[in-house]
This record gives C-alpha cells, sequence and structure tokens, in this order.
C-alpha cells in the first residue's frame, strides 16, 4: 500500500536538502577561491624570486598547485639555480621543470701536443694524442731508440679529427729524438720544440743544420742545442794593433761575464766589427780577465804591436813605431798592475836594418785551393830536410807535395822547430801561404772554419813560446764551412745520379760481380755518401727483360746489395740505405734493342720515406714516381716491393 504525504511533512525534508547543497556549493566556491589565491601567490612569488636572482629568462606558469618553470637557460648551471631558486619558494615536488637550455657550441679540438723525454734511463712521453693515433706504433719506435732502457707511456686521447699536420710532425720529432741521445722533443700541428745537449760545438753546428734542413714544411722549429764548454790548453790569447787595425788573432775567456769585459776593452783598443771570443775551460787563474783586459789597455796605449796570453806567460811586443819613452811609460804600469801570477815579457822592435848580400833568410810553404803544396826556402841540413818533408806527406799527401828548398846551415838556432810549427798551422787552412824568418811568422789564406785564428795562434804560441812574433791574415768563407756546405737530401741523391749518368756501375754478365771499371764510380759515390748517410735512401737494381723474370728480380736484388756492401767497404755509414730489386719491371729504354737493354741495366738512388714526401712537395705534380716505397720487415730490410708502374 502506497503512502501519501501530506504538504506540511515534505517542507521540512526539502528544506533540509536545499541547506545541504547551498552549504557544498559555498564549500567549492571557498576552495576554489583559495586556489586560485595560492596560485597567483605562488606564482608572483616564485617569479619575484627568479628576476631578483637575474633568472629573467624564465617564465612561471600555475596549473591548480602545480608551478611550471619554462624558457631557454643560457647553461645547464643556469637552470639549475633556477630551479633551485622556486624550490625556496615553494615546495619541490609542485615544481615542474618545462626549461630548455641553449644548445652549447661545439666542442672546440684540444691541443693536441706530445713532451718526449730521453735520456740514459729511457724515453718516457707525455701528452695528448688524438684517438686514431697508432701509439703502438709510436712506442714502438721509441722502444727501438731507448734500446735497454724503458718507454714509460703517459700519452692520453681524444676522440678528436687529426689536425693537418701532426703526423709529419710526429713523425719529424721522433727522427730527431733518434740522433740525440739526451734531449727532449716538444710536438704539436704548428710547433716542434728541440731541447738537447751536443757533444762538441761542431756537432751542435751540424745537428742544427740537419735538423732545420729536414724540418716539415708549415710547422715552426725552436732549437735550443748546447755543447759542452771547450777544454782550451794552453789557455791562449793574442790581440794586436798594426796598420790594418785592432783585432783578436786568438780570443778565449772562462765565462760571459769575461768575454764582455775583454770585448770592450778590445772595442776601447779600436776593435771593430764582430768579435769572436770562445769561452770554454781551462784558465789558469780566475784573474783572468783583470790581466787580459789591462794587457789589451796597453797596447791600446802603445798603437801598434801585439800582446799574447799563453797561460799565465804575457808577451807584449811592441812596434818600432813606439817610441822608447812611451814603451817604458807603458811597461812599468802594466808590470806594476797584472795580477802576481803572470809573468810578462816585453820587446820593443827595432827598427829594420838592410838585408845580408846573401839574401832573406827565409822559409816559405804554399797550399793551392787544390790541396797542392810547395816547398821553398832555406834550410839548415838535409836532417832539417827530411824531418819537414816527412811532416807534409804525411799532412798534406805525398802525391801533392812539391820541394824545391836549399840546405844553408848559417840558419838561426831552432829553425826546424820554426818551420815544422809554420807548416802545421798552415794544416788548418783550406789554402794559404806561411813565410818563416828570424824575426817573425807570416801566415795568410782562407778556410771555412770559424775558430782557425784561435787555432792557429795556438799552435804557434804552444811551439814556439809566447814572446815570438807572428802575423795572422786568416778570412773566414762561409762556402768552405763543410757544416754550412752539407747537402740536402734532393741534392744528394740528384749528385749521386749525376755520376751514374756519367759512368754507370757494370757487373759482369749474369752476376753481381763488379766489372772493373765500377771501382772508380763507386769511390766517387762513396766520398758524397758521407756527407749524405743521413738520408734514408733506396738502392734499385734494374735488369734488362732478357732471361726469365724471377732471375732478374733475383739478380737485381743481389746487385743492389752488392753496392750497399762495397758502399759500407768504404767506410760508408749503410744504415740508411735499403737494397732493393726491380728486376725487369721499371724498364727506361727499348729491350728490343741493344742499347735499350744496356740503359735497362743499371743502378738508381731514390728517396724513400719523409725525405721522399718533403722532396715530392717541393717538385710539383708529376713526380710522384720518382719515389720508391720498400717494404720492410722486422729481420729483412730488402725485401721486394710490389714493381713501380713503367715510366
Amino acid at each position: 500500500m502506497t503512502r501519501h504525504l501530506n504538504p506540511a511533512e515534505a517542507t521540512p525534508n526539502a528544506l533540509a536538502a536545499s541547506a545541504f547543497l547551498l552549504a557544498a556549493a559555498l564549500s567549492i566556491a571557498t576552495a576554489s577561491w583559495t586556489a586560485a589565491v595560492i596560485e597567483r601567490r605562488s606564482a608572483e612569488g616564485v617569479g619575484e624570486a627568479l628576476t631578483t636572482a637575474g633568472h629573467n629568462w624564465a617564465a612561471v606558469a600555475t596549473d591548480g598547485l602545480q608551478v611550471i618553470l619554462s624558457g631557454t637557460a643560457p647553461t645547464e648551471a643556469a637552470r639549475f639555480r633556477a630551479l633551485s631558486v622556486a624550490g625556496t619558494i615553494v615546495d619541490a615536488d609542485r615544481l615542474t621543470d618545462a626549461m630548455d637550455v641553449t644548445l652549447a657550441a661545439e666542442l672546440e679540438a684540444p691541443d693536441f701536443t706530445i713532451e718526449i723525454l730521453r735520456n740514459g734511463d729511457g724515453i718516457s712521453l707525455i701528452g695528448l694524442v688524438p684517438e686514431t693515433e697508432d701509439r703502438e706504433a709510436i712506442v714502438t719506435d721509441l722502444g727501438e731508440l731507448a734500446g735497454a732502457g724503458a718507454v714509460t707511456d703517459m700519452l692520453e686521447s681524444a676522440d678528436h679529427p687529426v689536425p693537418e699536420g701532426w703526423n709529419e710532425a710526429v713523425r719529424f720529432g721522433i727522427e730527431a729524438l733518434a740522433r740525440l741521445p739526451r734531449a727532449k722533443v716538444s710536438i704539436s700541428a704548428e710547433r716542434i720544440s728541440i731541447t738537447a745537449i751536443g757533444d762538441s760545438a761542431a756537432q751542435k753546428a751540424r745537428l742544427e743544420a740537419e735538423l732545420a734542413r729536414k724540418a716539415p714544411r708549415g710547422v715552426k722549429l725552436v732549437l735550443d742545442i748546447s755543447a759542452p764548454r771547450p777544454v782550451i790548453t794552453p789557455f791562449t790569447l793574442r790581440f794586436l794593433v798594426d796598420g790594418d787595425g785592432a783585432r783578436f788573432d786568438a780570443c778565449s775567456a772562462d765565462s760571459e761575464h769575461t768575454r764582455d769585459r775583454i770585448l770592450a776593452a778590445a772595442t776601447e783598443a779600436g776593435a771593430t766589427g764582430k768579435i769572436a771570443c770562445t769561452i770554454g775551460l781551462g784558465v789558469p787563474t780566475p784573474a783572468w780577465g783583470d790581466a787580459v783586459t789591462m794587457g789589451i789597455a796597453a797596447l791600446g796605449q802603445l798603437g801598434a804591436g801585439s800582446i799574447t796570453y799563453s797561460d799565465a806567460d804575457v808577451s807584449l811586443i811592441a812596434s818600432e813605431t813606439v817610441s822608447p819613452e812611451a814603451f817604458d811609460r807603458v811597461l812599468g804600469e802594466l808590470e806594476s798592475n797584472l795580477p802576481e801570477v803572470f809573468s810578462l815579457h816585453a820587446v820593443l822592435t827595432p827598427k829594420p836594418q838592410a838585408e845580408a848580400a846573401g839574401g832573406a833568410m827565409e822559409f816559405s810553404a804554399v797550399l793551392s785551393p787544390e790541396g797542392r803544396l810547395e816547398l821553398r826556402g832555406r834550410l839548415g841540413d838535409q836532417r832539417a830536410r827530411d824531418a819537414v818533408v816527412s811532416y807534409a806527406n804525411a799532412r798534406f799527401g805525398a802525391a801533392d807535395v812539391h820541394v824545391a828548398t836549399r840546405l844553408d846551415p848559417g840558419v838561426p838556432a831552432g829553425w826546424p822547430l820554426r818551420t815544422l810549427s809554420a807548416l802545421e798551422a798552415l794544416g788548418e787552412l783550406d789554402s794559404g801561404s806561411v813565410t818563416v824568418r828570424p824575426e817573425i811568422i807570416r801566415l795568410t789564406g782562407v778556410t771555412g772554419s770559424t775558430t782557425a785564428s784561435d787555432t792557429v795562434a795556438r799552435i804557434l804560441s804552444d811551439k814556439l813560446g809566447e814572446t815570438q812574433q807572428y802575423d795572422l791574415d786568416i778570412r773566414y768563407d762561409e762556402a768552405l764551412d763543410p757544416l754550412l756546405g752539407l747537402p740536402t737530401a734532393e741534392e744528394c741523391v740528384a749528385e749521386i745520379n749525376a755520376m751514374l749518368a756519367a759512368h754507370k756501375i757494370n757487373f759482369e754478365p749474369g752476376s753481381a760481380q763488379f766489372a772493373p771499371d765500377a771501382a772508380k764510380t763507386l769511390d766517387q759515390i762513396a766520398e758524397r755518401m758521407k756527407d749524405c748517410a743521413d738520408f734514408p735512401i733506396e738502392i734499385g737494381g734494374h735488369t734488362d727483360s732478357q732471361g726469365r723474370e724471377e732471375m732478374n728480380l733475383d739478380l737485381s736484388q743481389d746487385r743492389a746489395q752488392a753496392v750497399v756492401a762495397a758502399l759500407q767497404s768504404r767506410r760508408v755509414l749503410t744504415g740508411n740505405l735499403t737494397a732493393v730489386g726491380f728486376g725487369e719491371t721499371v724498364p727506361i729504354g727499348d729491350n728490343g734493342t741493344e742499347a735499350g737493354r744496356e740503359a735497362n741495366r743499371r743502378i738508381e738512388f731514390r728517396l724513400i720515406g719523409a725525405a721522399a714526401d718533403t722532396a715530392v712537395d717541393g717538385a710539383g705534380e708529376g713526380t710522384a714516381e720518382e719515389v720508391a716505397v720498400a717494404i720492410q720487415t722486422p729481420d729483412d730490410k730488402t725485401v721486394r716491393p710490389k714493381p713501380r708502374p713503367e715510366q
């Protein structure tokens, strides 16, 4: 049965429901208003904090209670700092990170460098190399140089492209280190710095010339090669003033400071131009600089003459143009002030007198640029003549000595020693002459050594004493300097091949035995190779097409190896020579004619390795076929390469 409510009963229920709905609506409105306020305040607070912290690039938005950060940060660190600043205003779990970061610029390639240190204990290398670099090959090459020493590898690598010129620089650095047992080599693609110690000044000059000549193109080479100071014995200095001006015949100092003092005193006495003074060991006393500067100043006051120091012995010889009064005054001052260890001998040259009726008493020797020596003048007896001729034959070669001397028993005492000393001094020059007279020895000539004058003065002072008067006129010619005149790799090969073009190396038919006429050509090549032994050179053997191809290949190999052996027997260093047989594969003539076959039977010299690369770079397009590349194995450096294309 259905029960019906009357109006009086329904009204209270409706009112209750309406009240409930109204309360719910008010609650929802209040919550929405509260959330909006929180969103607004959160956005404002975070935005203000970001602006204050300097993050103006960041934008703030809200989604309910969530605070969304957007914008593009300049760096990842800036993005993180913005997130941290926002976290101080609202809880971190309310933050949404929608920020981007500016794409980082592509990383620049690192500075690839290798620093190699070599000493008696081994070799160490440190630096950064491209990841593609064959580190094992570098360590292997250095291991061969280290011998029994250890190779310490502390290289790091980076995955970046190999810089242009890097491989050439590394190869040159290792080759340079092979010549320097005590050195530090710093290598980059643009710069190679070498600090090393040479055994002597001559070796230092040779190393500098060779390394500068072989350095890769486009690479700055910085050399700092020092040499131990030479031992100078006797410690010699000779300064003179004559009609040609003031100058040194020999100059020695024990330190840079002493050298500077000596040169300053020489300049004050009238010396001009570039003045050389050797710094060495063996100074007789620390007072050397004081004594020398006093003596030079004294000679400057006299105006003409010479002063010679040989260890602690001093000889002052005044010219005949100096007045006795000036001589006595200057000599007295010098004697009073010289350090006690020095012994002074002084002479005022007398006025010249007329020569005796028998003519001048003299002995002379003339050395031509071709090496021919002519001896003239007077010797005391046959025994003295035999001694002079024997020395000349030994020093200059018997075939180049011409004797035209006369015997005179009236020669002064000590004449044989003076003539022999004069010949020894002349031997230091490339060409020149020396004249021995009772009062003086005069030597003049040309040399390729910057220290020849010092050496000659030292010889004469040591052999004859510091009181001996001598006059030196020695001119340096850099064209004769063996250190400056070293040939390039290209010049070496070109000159040798020119010799072969003029007269080829012939062999007995079908044999690696030299024909009799090959000896002269081999001698010429050996002489040239003594200045070319540092360059990697291939000696290629070639045959005509007569006979079996394999037999010709073997024959050409044997002939090339025979040339290497022949050069070695002539005292040529052959470590950089590679014998390669090409058989009949590279003809230069028509094998159908006798003349062509004769041309094809030949020996050729070619550059290989780094030297060949340099030659090709400088020769221009179309010369790559001039380079032969030998295939080498650890136990056989004469393995035959693949035949080169026919020319």
